[in-house]
């Protein structure tokens, strides 16, 4: 579970397995919310755990891409069922939500 620990995690890996290669700026405008620090932080983190590969093109000015890994693309077909649950939890907590009257 700590290779997934943090809110922002499991979203990487979706938007990255959704969208496919990322630069960075595509990354944070695909996860309204995120500071620029913590996607740093959870990049890197990803990148030492083996789920996201980093390729840092030299040109000027300098390119960096992310992408995921074949054990990342299995971590997140792993979270897959995870994710439907917590689907299913979301639509059973909004049909049981009082409705207000004006």
């Amino acid at each position: 579970m700590d290779v997934v620990s943090g809110k922002w995690k499991s979203l990487i890996l979706w938007e990255l397995d959704n969208y496919g290669t990322r630069r960075f700026g595509e990354l944070k405008r695909g996860l309204p919310g995120v500071s620029e620090k913590m996607l740093i932080q959870h990049l890197r983190e990803m990148e030492q755990d083996g789920l996201v590969h980093r390729e840092v093109y030299r040109e000027v000015p300098p390119k960096v891409e992310y992408s995921l890994t074949e054990h990342g693309r299995s971590l997140n077909e792993a979270l897959g069922p995870l994710g439907e649950w917590g689907q299913r939890r979301a639509e059973r907590l909004a049909a049981e939500a009082p409705t207000v009257s004006p």
